[in-house]
């Protein structure tokens, strides 16, 4: 790391040298006229950071959160003032959600007429402020290696999130000598807490109580790279876990103790394991109401151990019978490390016996399941034709899935069988379409030489459709499994099952004609990429093929019957008694 220089930098120059001396490898920046300096300065070092051109502030926004998300660093996006720095709002919001650890870097008119409504001129920082994990309005040239080294450290630390800086032109232009190890001044941010013996000791008890416990994982055994302690201490206690959208990847899919996803999508049988437990172990989840449904009645039969690092979780949607503050990660390998010095700590495995096998019987009785279709490509079948194929390849463990938001995006959680954390990236607390396309090509400049898959549907791909230019000048090779269905398929769901039917905006077709609309085969290959248009299900093997082995980036445009629906499906804001199965 750069400490000292006696060389007056440029606040440009020093915010760059900044990221260097955090390990920033890549930005995803879109110019403009009050974020120019740093782009100047970009070039000067072009050799030690990639400078990746969005065709859309939300698309490099959505860039940084799938670098984020696929590597555990923190992902760094830049954009202008005023409409270019309010295109990264809804990015900022997604990664609040979702725990993921961003800065987003903002140009701002010059001090001088900041609150004169000069052109281009927006408060981004107060727009920001409360879907922001912390936020900075730089106000001295002197203060950047400072906020920068606080960002970088809040964003990455205790429950990982979002953080803005937005700094005005002229301090971007300013010259000083600046120290690029100066103290942090966060004296009321304490990200760890230590988990006491006594408290994982607590755990165990409970657990030789019970008779029926169960997993709740969530997006937290990924953040915490606790996903190989999990596994270890499921099999060491015989306990099966339920994932939540976020925790897919945390614990193997086609594990016998694993349940697949639950929740107001998830399989039957994990929905019914957890109304019945007598203990729930909650890990690094945050009970979110797409789970809970009616959370008074969500786990109302069993204990609750709630382990989280943000104390704001704690009791917060339901009150845990041991709540524990903590890293779940740390959690897990002291919880395993106990049980190896002690096995009589835990029950043998006979006493969950009986609860093994009722979870058995209403696993075979009432599977992941979908009708296949004859005359038509339905998409879960195109899902799990591409995962035969990938996995037949020996590619799961080096194939990220990105989706975006929509029918598409439930039925690839439940029909892609995830062994590997980091290996699916989707908006989920936030729900932000446009998503999945550039969230693949942030993971593709972050792994490049893994398979990076988007499945999307056509209303979300639509959304974020320019960034094909992207993939294409930079050369990244992403995929993109195309469901298209010409409509809004989550809203026409809704529609048919709440609403009589009526459709209420959510075709996306021309109608004129009866052909597809729009041709996404000639769109994209006007941006350059590799497309193929499927309209026959013998066609599809194939086209898969094709789309794999295709050296750059490709779009599969697979035409799906809209009349499919995401099941089984539990309501919002009711209970697993009102599921639907069919």
């Amino acid at each position: 790391m750069e400490t000292a220089t006696t060389v007056p930098q440029s606040g440009a120059d020093i915010l760059v040298q900044c990221l260097v001396n955090h390990g920033v490898e890549v930005v995803f920046a879109y110019p403009g006229g009050a974020s120019m300096p740093l782009h100047q300065a970009l070039t000067r070092f072009q050799h030690r950071i990639r400078t990746v051109l969005p065709r859309h502030e939300q698309g490099g926004g959505f860039m940084a959160e799938g670098y984020a998300r696929s590597t555990g660093k923190v992902g760094v996006c830049m954009a202008t003032s005023g409409p270019g720095a309010t295109n990264l709002v809804t990015c900022l919001a997604d990664a609040k959600m979702d725990s993921v650890p961003i800065i987003a870097i903002t140009g701002q008119v010059g001090t001088a007429v900041i609150g004169t409504d000069a052109f281009q001129e927006t408060p981004i920082v107060e727009v920001c402020r409360p879907i922001t994990k912390h936020h900075y309005l730089v106000q001295r040239t002197e203060d950047i290696p400072r906020v920068m080294k606080e960002a970088f450290y809040i964003a990455s630390t205790g429950r990982p999130g979002p953080v803005i800086v937005d700094v005005p032109k002229d301090l971007q232009n300013k010259k000083i000598v600046p120290n690029y190890d100066p103290p942090m001044n966060l004296p009321g941010y304490r990200p760890y807490r230590a988990i006491a013996p006594q408290q994982l000791e607590g755990v165990l008890a409970l657990l030789r109580q019970s008779k029926k416990p169960i997993i709740y994982a969530g997006g937290g055994i990924v953040l915490s790279g606790a996903a190989p302690w999990l596994r270890q201490f499921a099999e060491k206690t015989s306990i099966p876990v339920a994932l939540t959208v976020h925790g897919l990847g945390g614990f193997p899919s086609e594990h016998y103790l694993s349940l697949n996803m639950l929740g107001m999508h998830g399989s039957v049988f994990a929905n019914l394991a957890i109304n019945e437990a007598d203990l729930l172990l909650a890990f690094g989840v945050r009970f979110d109401d797409r789970v809970t449904g009616k959370v008074s009645e969500f786990a109302k039969h069993g204990k609750i151990v709630h382990i989280d690092i943000d104390p704001s979780e704690i009791n917060k949607i339901k009150t845990a019978t041991l709540p524990i503050v903590g890293d779940i990660g740390e959690a897990l390998r002291a919880l395993v490390a106990m049980i190896d010095r002690d096995p009589s700590l835990i029950p043998k495995a006979s006493q969950f016996a009986d609860w093994l096998h009722q979870i058995d019987d209403w696993r075979a009785k009432e599977p992941i399941r979908y009708v296949d279709r004859n005359d038509a490509i339905v998409p879960q079948y195109a899902i799990e034709r591409l995962w035969s194929l990938v996995k037949s390849r020996g590619r799961l463990d080096e194939t990220i899935i990105t989706t975006g938001v929509g029918q598409h995006q439930m039925w690839a959680a439940q029909y892609w069988k995830f062994t590997t954390p980091r290996t699916w990236c989707t908006s989920g607390g936030l729900g932000a379409m446009g998503f999945g396309l550039p969230a693949a090509l942030g993971a593709q400049v972050a792994h490049p030489f893994k398979t990076v898959i988007d499945i999307d549907g056509d209303g979300s791909f639509l959304m974020n459709l320019q960034e094909l230019a992207t993939a294409y000048c930079e050369k990244l090779p992403v995929k993109v499994l195309l469901l298209n269905n010409q409509h809004l398929g989550m809203v026409v769901q809704w529609e048919d099952r709440f609403y009589e039917s009526n459709r209420a905006h959510t075709y996306l077709g021309a109608g004129f004609d009866h052909q597809p609309y729009p041709d996404f085969e000639t769109i994209v290959r006007g941006f350059g990429c590799g497309a193929r248009a499927v309209r026959r299900k013998d066609e599809l093997d194939d086209a898969l093929e094709e789309m794999l082995d295709t050296p750059g980036p490709f779009v599969l445009d697979v035409l799906v019957p809209y009349q499919e629906h995401v099941l089984p499906m539990i309501p919002g804001g009711m209970t697993v008694r009102d599921i639907i199965k069919a």
